[in-house]
């Protein structure tokens, strides 16, 4: 099936997101003058926006993509939970099945971008606003219903674990046993715990957090005789090797594993194929922004799996989905037409490549 006849078939995949949705705010002003209370720039305000990140960029893009996203998460009944939800709706997704509490605040990463008036705007600070831990554990069970409430229609589940309660240790075997009762794949991506959540179908970690678990002293008792750390490709050693990411699919007992490499591209692992397959990087190797861009890899990924794409030509799409939207600036989705686009771009400079034409 060629990758544009998947990308037709998105529509209306509903696909449920358990995660942590994020307030990605963008403040931006003008630089006036330097401030005579301390050696230090004052900004002038001209505007702050509020974008869907984290689990819920991921939902935003499942969207933007035809498909019907299904978030459940944790927001707190705040300012920047209304904002967030506001956001979200703007972009197409369904707010009702996350859960709102009093106790927590919503996670906020406030960017303040500045510079001189008609100039590009540089980031020059992020602010964090985080929920306490101990307050979301009890939500959990909250999560975990809505989970089993909602796959019985669904079609796959991301589980995305930025680490702030909506995605736990606790939750994700529900969910994985959840995936198996009704013969639906669940992709992972974790930014800091991905070796506790084993067992899906497929993962998607960064060149650094991949880096990170095989650098775990359980990855290295298991595996301390096969790993090379030879580099893919250009010689650089902070790469991995193609054998390294069919260790680290095996450690984590996925069907298949999907390593981000940033402007290197992308290496895929599959269960049932001996060799790991590198793809290169879509568009220029210089990307404008690549704030969220793993989002739009996994929601890509997975709703191409949900089509009934094998995990290659599901990798190739996510790679085509994330040379996308790396060149455009703040968190950003994908839309079909673009990503179908750029496939049969792709597919034709191919054709015309193993036939000679010009």
């Amino acid at each position: 099936m060629k990758s544009e006849s998947i990308v037709n078939r998105f529509k209306g995949r509903r696909i449920i997101i358990v995660g942590d949705p994020v307030a990605d705010q963008f403040l931006s002003g003008t630089i006036a003058r330097v401030s005579r209370e301390a050696p230090v720039f004052i900004l002038r305000h001209e505007e702050t926006l509020t974008r869907p990140g984290g689990a819920a960029n991921a939902a935003a893009n499942i969207a933007s993509l035809g498909g019907h996203p299904l978030l459940v998460g944790l927001v707190g009944r705040d300012r920047e939970g209304d904002l967030l939800s506001a956001a979200l709706r703007e972009a197409g997704v369904n707010t009702d099945y996350l859960v709102t509490s009093d106790k927590i605040r919503t996670t906020t990463k406030l960017r303040v971008l500045a510079g001189q008036q008609f100039a590009v705007r540089q980031q020059v600070i992020r602010i964090d606003y985080e929920p306490d831990q101990d307050s979301t554990g009890s939500l959990a069970e909250i999560i975990t219903k809505r989970i089993e409430d909602l796959a019985p229609s669904a079609e796959a589940i991301i589980f995305s674990d930025y680490g702030y309660g909506s995605a736990t240790t606790e939750i994700f075997p529900i969910a994985r046993d959840i995936s198996k009762k009704y013969s639906i794949p669940i992709t992972v991506d974790s930014r800091f715990r991905l070796g506790d959540l084993r067992g899906a179908t497929a993962a998607t970690p960064n060149l650094e957090e991949a880096r990170r678990l095989m650098d775990s002293e359980e990855f290295r008792s298991l595996f301390a005789r096969d790993v090379s750390y030879k580099a893919v490709s250009d010689g650089s050693s902070s790469l991995i090797s193609e054998g390294e990411v069919n260790l680290l699919r095996k450690f984590l007992q996925t069907e298949a594993l999907l390593v981000t490499l940033g402007p290197q591209g992308i290496l895929i692992a599959r269960e049932n194929a001996e060799n790991a397959v590198k793809l290169d990087a879509v568009g220029p190797k210089e990307p404008v922004d690549v704030t969220g861009a793993g989002d739009t890899v996994i929601a890509a990924f997975t709703l191409a799996l949900s089509a009934g794409s094998d995990f290659l030509s599901a990798a190739r799409i996510a790679n085509h989905a994330g040379g996308i939207v790396v060149m455009k600036k703040g968190t950003a989705v994908v839309n079909g037409y673009e990503l179908a686009t750029s496939l049969s771009a792709s597919e034709v400079g191919q054709h015309h490549s193993a036939t000679g034409e010009i």
